[in-house]
């Protein structure tokens, strides 16, 4: 990756503040009105004010949300409840969660990260991005003019070198700490020992990074900065040539890429016949199961083959399950399909989902945008109209996640996945330490 370096981050004033947990709030983007309205209610300085400012009803453009952030900010570091670091730092960050009854510790460490535009360096994007999002970061960025949360990146190192200098660097030093609104554990060592540091920039230098959640942010970032060199007020060492980044090696014990499943809304109802006549010449077509539920029994069985190339689909018309294997003719039928993308690319489970299943196989092109989720249960409850919005969706699909290695292919050859081919889990909190770029 290009250079990393310290920072004098601004970090909450605890004595002012509190509770680190009662101030933390995890992405903007996976924050729900409803969530969104319990972290204002947590405390008067949830960062939830600074990363997704809630709506007035005096509001006239949308654009308020944007200053009210900014006004909000300069307030509290006007005050002292935000206060710089006193000496440049890094920060490690340890996760402690729970998924399927096993207990993991996801490490990593937090530094600004020189920018590269993707394709014009070592630094790779995975995923495929929407400028709506990138507009609304970027009128945030300008207001605040400042890194808010970090981005997510992946880099290779087997040994787990450099994360291993710091781990020993922080042995009987005690954390920041708080615990979101899902019970994980998040904590926090803030690092100023220039040689340590040194050690650990020296180690990944020359290592390519991987975006593995952050997309939308690092674009903004570097729009940011192209704006500021446009105005002639960018200099070689200026804040906005970095941006906020969370590193983690791409063997760390505790990285979890989770499945994103989808509930399709506003799509034909499909009986099992109709979706195995479209189907069957390129996959073999099995009724697996019988009503939502059925699901539960489906993917215990796809997550124990773990192949890409199978896949579920469930009609409620029929109130069944039906999976997909794919034969030969669905990886020639790929190729024809994307002759552009890479061996790598046409073989993910959700590329060929969307591009051969879903467009190409049951002509839905324009189909509305799904419903993403990430746990079986999710899946259930969507179908049985639990979820929010009470929703009727006359399909359903379950589909492998994309792995660690898929990452490392694909954007090797410069491609970018399908949306939603990953989920990092947990998500990093936002509210730890913020970057300035003024």
């Amino acid at each position: 990756m290009p250079e990393i370096q310290a920072f004098r981050g601004l970090r909450y004033n605890l004595a002012k503040v509190g509770s680190l947990s009662d101030i933390v709030a995890p992405p903007y983007d996976v924050i729900d009105a409803a969530l969104q309205d319990k972290l204002y209610d947590k405390s008067e300085y949830n960062v939830i004010r600074l990363e997704l400012n809630r709506p007035e009803p005096t509001d006239t453009t949308g654009d308020e949300v944007y200053q009210r952030a900014s006004r909000i900010l300069r307030n509290w570091i006007r005050d002292g409840v935000i206060e710089a670091e006193g000496d440049p730092a890094i920060y490690v960050y340890h996760q402690e969660f729970t998924y399927a009854g096993e207990t993991h510790v996801r490490k990593g460490f937090m530094a600004r990260v020189r920018l590269q535009r993707f394709g014009e360096g070592n630094i790779y994007p995975h995923e495929q991005t929407h400028s709506k999002a990138k507009d609304d970061r970027l009128k945030l960025t300008r207001a605040t003019q400042t890194n808010l949360s970090q981005i997510f990146g992946l880099y290779p190192d087997p040994e787990n070198i450099a994360q291993e200098i710091l781990e020993q660097h922080i042995i009987n030093v005690r954390p920041l700490e708080a615990v979101d609104h899902l019970g994980v554990i998040h904590r926090v060592w803030p690092v100023i020992d220039a040689r340590i540091i040194g050690e650990v920039a020296a180690h990944v230098c020359n290592l390519p990074m991987f975006v593995a959640d952050g997309h939308h942010r690092y674009e903004t970032a570097c729009n940011y900065r192209d704006e500021l060199a446009a105005q002639g007020t960018l200099t070689a060492e200026h804040p906005a040539n970095y941006v906020l980044t969370m590193l983690i090696g791409m063997d760390d014990p505790g990285l979890l890429v989770l499945p994103t499943h989808r509930l399709l809304e506003g799509v034909p109802e499909y009986t099992v016949a109709d979706l195995c006549a479209r189907l069957s010449g390129c996959f073999d077509c099995e009724v697996a199961g019988d009503g939502p539920e059925g699901a539960a029994k489906i993917w215990k069985d796809m997550d124990e083959i773990n192949d890409q190339m199978m896949m579920a689909l469930y009609s409620s018309k029929d109130a069944k399950w039906v999976t997909l294997t794919a034969k030969k003719e669905a990886v020639e039928r790929m190729a024809e399909l994307s002759p552009d993308h890479s061996d790598a690319w046409q073989g993910l489970g959700v590329a060929i989902l969307h591009r051969l299943v879903f467009e190409e196989l049951l002509g839905l092109k324009e189909m509305p945008k799904p419903t993403y989720v990430h746990l079986v249960e999710e899946v259930v409850a969507g179908l049985q109209g639990k979820l929010e919005g009470n929703l009727y969706y006359p399909m359903a699909a379950l589909v492998m996640p994309a792995t660690i290695d898929h990452i490392r292919q694909v954007s090797l050859h410069q491609e970018r996945m399908p949306a939603k081919s990953t989920y990092f889990y947990p998500k990093l909190l936002s509210g730890f330490v913020f970057h300035k770029l003024d």
